[in-house]
């Protein structure tokens, strides 16, 4: 896993309370173990670290209290007691829309939609649920790992996409993204393929594992695979820790907040995440090499052009 040690030199305005919550969340990932433990001992309980000092919160975590100074920077404030006050204003905010309703149900039939809804509140929830998904997937995106990854797709010869189920959005719209920018592409949507497919890759070949759980046995075995035949990996998952960034040289991370119960894994709001790192690692890649994208993009749009032409009925 890409790790980022680089420091936040500047105070971030924190113009929606949570999202200090959130951005804590996001580089997680990424933080050394000291500075990691402040930010887990702050989501578990962000009530109470927010009336303490910042020797107590260095006693909790067992660690100095320059780290959690350190910590207060990374995550873009100025001083300790910002970050106390950002802690009570985003408690605050939480208990009054827990007041007035606006937490979605711990569980439903998907995202969270009770058995009574009207279609008004159905279409509320499923967008506040896909703007929630999309703001916490582009928080958690760590400028070191990107970089890294796109480093990857350069020099790839092969991009090889490996997923189950509903992840294949992402696969397939990464295919086609990276196929029409001048990179040569594979995805096999049987699993059996894909995991003979990733035997046989070599040192200047990609493959990109999609699992929202990150607990996938085909995506975790196909990935595994490729790095012992010497091929690079790349894991898309909403889970730190889990199975699959064992396997990756580079792993970058989807909103990790269920909004919907258990079932939230095969929702689309789920999906937004995976198709927004898609589409960041594309304008990425695209932008180091833009005269050369273009002529690709036109190229393949020719040829499009042409087919369809070909296909179409006679009149």
């Amino acid at each position: 896993m890409v790790t980022d040690d680089a420091r936040v030199t500047m105070a971030e305005p924190v113009q929606d309370p949570t999202a200090l919550l959130h951005r804590i969340a996001g580089k997680l990932p990424y933080l050394p173990r000291a500075l990691r433990a402040i930010g887990e001992h702050i989501l578990n309980d962000p009530g109470a670290v927010q009336t303490m000092s910042i020797t107590q919160v260095a006693m909790a975590c067992d660690v100095a209290e320059s780290s959690v100074s350190r910590f207060v920077r990374e995550v873009g404030l100025d001083s300790y007691q910002s970050l106390r006050l950002a802690l009570a204003e985003a408690s605050f905010v939480t208990r009054a829309q827990d007041r007035k309703g606006v937490a979605e149900p711990e569980s439903g039939v998907y995202d969270g939609i009770a058995r009574d809804d009207p279609i008004e509140a159905i279409v509320g929830k499923i967008e506040r649920s896909s703007q929630r998904a999309i703001r916490q997937t582009a928080q958690r995106q760590n400028v070191t790992a990107v970089e890294s990854a796109v480093s990857l797709i350069e020099a790839a010869n092969t991009i090889v996409f490996c997923c189950m189920g509903s992840s294949s959005i992402a696969a397939e719209e990464g295919v086609m993204r990276f196929t029409r920018a001048g990179k040569k592409c594979m995805l096999f949507r049987d699993q059996s393929v894909q995991v003979m497919l990733a035997s046989v890759l070599r040192a200047d070949d990609l493959l990109i594992g999609i699992s929202h759980s990150g607990q996938s046995a085909p995506i975790i075995q196909s990935l595994r695979l490729a790095r012992e035949h010497g091929a690079r990996t790349i894991g898309i998952t909403s889970a730190e820790g889990a199975p699959i960034t064992d396997h990756c040289d580079v792993s970058l991370y989807t909103s990790n907040v269920p909004t919907g119960g258990a079932h939230y894994g095969e929702a689309v709001t789920a999906k937004w995440g995976q198709l927004l790192v898609i589409d960041v690692l594309y304008a990425a890649y695209a932008a180091r090499h833009f005269d050369e994208t273009l002529t690709h993009l036109e190229e393949t749009y020719q040829v499009a052009i042409r087919q369809s032409r070909v296909d179409a009925p006679p009149s």
